[in-house]
């Protein structure tokens, strides 16, 4: 027992020391896992013998991915998806395939070791691109979307595979498999009694099985999981869940099905139900840690050994095959105009081999289709070209994302500004333009100013004088007429800038009036201390009207909370002086709290329950009188 707690203790130590490092240097957690691997295996030597078979048991974090991945998609926009699904991700399979079948057959490999190799590297890895595009925020974009589908159908290939694969069986492997009377995996032994029944028992038993995922999860799910709910008992929900997740896996396997295709299809079952949320909430924190640990076993499996007696062998296929697939799905993403940078992240992302290969190498050597040497190899190439995925979404990020930018945003001189006004607006956001607005409906003649063309061209297609440029230029200011200008308001989105400008504007003309939007009570500071003459929090009002609506819907007379709302004001305005002094002194203009800036905060909400208390209890008559005018007006409208 104590050697399992050891070995446990060794792989989270390593997780937790070398991911927070890893993403603080921006090369994200997948990679962080796969080096806290590669350090305790075969650098350090902590583990050894017993990677293998946890990385099978890890590999359900790949399943439970596929589940939650699975809850995300209701049936409707799967079926939206199938021209991508079928096309986009057949075609990458059958090219990709083909294409490494015909590089394996240059070096005269026979086609059915050629084929079977093509097959097994045509796969990606689902568990490192849909764990890279969440923590990166890229599930939304249209080459992550598209990426998704080709993952999505390279699982459902790995079905056929594995029936396909036995067929190219090599007779001088079988025939000493036979001498040496080896056993097969269990896997293989499922395989093997499935494929002794008729064809069409064999379909129907899978139909049955998908049946029984389908019709179980839409009609059984829902009265066993409100049995559980009610029983109040959080643990017990989540092993439900695991429950169900695990059940589903043993029947995929029992029909030779892809146990992550079988849970992904009870996700989509169970994506409109009303118990989502709370099997998201509670297999989430299962699954990123079991695919953590499959990481890391992956790391601790790459054989340097192997690796350095077929060095150049072992990377000249990694890179060959990552150059092979990056050609073939970007003559793909051309072919469905996928265009700019989500060209490149469909590209680079899909550009490795994937988990699966792990399970298709160790098939294919237990069905004497591959000689073992030659399997472990292909097992270093899949290693390998998972190991550099990270570095391709580095590439993304930091080299091509920021081109396309450039180009999306040319630079460009500014806009000759040929008319100045009474106020200049700095940003033509959400905010700026409520402003502008407002101000040239009163008859107010504005200069809007923004930095983003395509913000600028958006106005003008409005008919909104804009003009492009930096805002924070002193010469920009001064051909946008701000000498004679009586107004300037502040509206761009960085918080850094728009203190600078305040700064220089107070200080180079002193005349102007500056209105700064603050994004929080701290930026509203440093506005105040850059000189502002008034700074409006951009969540302020909006915020105080939605609490009045709640209010109102919890049953409260409107008249009370108009009331209650000028004493929130009133209570705020009072106290705003005491709390920025405070910051100012003690704080040095950092955003930082102290003792004695919280004590004057705690005073603030003490004050304001006192004032509102008082204020409710002193409006009770007008309270009542509202309410009986209010009543009488109803009357006389009825009448």
């Amino acid at each position: 027992m104590t050697s399992y707690f050891i070995q446990a203790f060794i792989y989270l130590i390593a997780a937790v020391i070398a991911v927070p490092l890893a993403t603080r240097f921006g090369l994200g957690s997948v990679l962080g896992y796969l080096i806290a691997g590669v350090v305790i295996g075969p650098i350090v030597g902590l583990v050894g013998d017993e990677t293998q078979a946890i990385q099978h048991f890890a590999e359900f974090g790949v399943v439970m991915m596929l589940f939650l991945v699975g809850l995300e998609l209701e049936p409707q926009r799967l079926w939206a998806m199938r021209h991508r699904l079928l096309g986009l991700g057949g075609l990458q399979v059958g090219l990709t395939a083909l294409a490494t079948m015909a590089g394996c057959l240059l070096f005269d490999i026979p086609y059915t070791i050629a084929l079977t190799i093509g097959l097994i590297l045509s796969l990606s890895s689902t568990a490192i691109v849909l764990q890279t595009f969440t923590e990166k925020r890229l599930n939304r974009t249209e080459g992550g979307q598209n990426a998704f589908s080709v993952l999505l159908f390279q699982d459902i290939a790995v079905i056929p595979m594995l029936a396909f694969i036995p067929l190219l069986a090599l007779p001088e492997l079988v025939e000493q498999a036979q001498n040496a009377a080896s056993t097969a995996a269990q896997h293989a032994e499922e395989l093997l009694v499935m494929t002794h029944l008729p064809g069409w028992a064999y379909g129907l038993i899978i139909t049955a099985a998908i049946a029984i995922v389908v019709v179980g999860g839409h009609y059984l799910s829902r009265p066993l999981f409100r049995f559980v709910a009610n029983a109040g008992v959080r643990e017990i929900f989540t092993a439900t869940a695991l429950m169900l997740v695990i059940g589903i896996a043993i029947l995929m396997n029992l029909v030779g099905l892809s146990p992550a295709l079988g849970t992904f299809l009870a996700g989509v079952v169970l994506a409109n139900s009303e118990f989502r949320h709370e099997l998201e909430a509670n297999i989430e924190p299962l699954k990123g840690l079991l695919l953590g640990l499959f990481f890391i076993t992956v790391g601790a499996g790459i054989k340097f050994d192997l690796l350095f007696s077929h060095f150049v062998v072992i990377m000249g296929a990694t890179l060959a095959i990552m150059l092979l697939k990056a050609v073939v799905l970007y003559l793909l993403a051309v072919i469905f105009r996928i265009r700019g940078s989500n060209r490149w992240l469909f590209t680079l992302s899909l550009a490795q081999a994937g988990e699966f290969g792990f399970v298709l190498l160790s098939f294919t050597e237990q069905r004497h289709v591959l000689p073992t040497e030659m399997a472990q190899v292909l097992s270093l190439v899949v290693t390998l070209s998972m190991f550099l995925t990270p570095g391709l979404f580095i590439l993304f990020d930091k080299v091509i994302m920021p081109r396309f930018e450039q180009q999306t945003n040319p630079q460009r001189e500014a806009d000759v500004i040929d008319e100045h006004g009474t106020v200049i607006i700095a940003g033509s956001g959400r905010f700026g333009q409520i402003v502008n607005r407002l101000l040239v409906a009163n008859g107010v003649k504005t200069v809007v100013l923004d930095h983003q063309a395509s913000q600028i061209d958006n106005l003008r297609q409005i008919n909104t004088p804009a003009y492009f440029g930096d805002a924070t230029r002193p010469g920009l200011l001064h051909t946008a007429g701000i000498e004679e200008a009586t107004m300037l308001v502040v509206a761009i989105d960085n918080q850094e800038s728009s203190v600078e400008l305040v700064k220089y504007v107070k200080h180079a003309y002193p005349h102007v009036k500056v209105l700064a939007r603050a994004f929080d009570r701290g930026h509203g500071y440093r506005l105040r201390q850059a000189g502002v003459d008034l700074a409006v929090s951009e969540t302020y009002h909006s915020a105080l009207e939605v609490g009045a609506s709640a209010m109102k819907a919890l049953g409260f007379h409107p008249y009370l909370v108009e009331q209650q709302k000028k004493v929130y004001k009133k209570v705020e305005a009072s106290h705003s002086d005491g709390l920025y002094q405070a910051w100012l002194s003690e704080a040095q203009g950092k955003e930082r709290v102290d003792n004695n800036y919280i004590k004057l905060f705690i005073e603030l909400e003490q004050r304001l329950k006192e004032e509102m208390a008082f204020e409710s209890a002193d409006s009770t008559h007008e309270f009542d009188r509202g309410a009986r005018m209010e009543a009488k007006e109803n009357r006389r409208n009825m009448g």
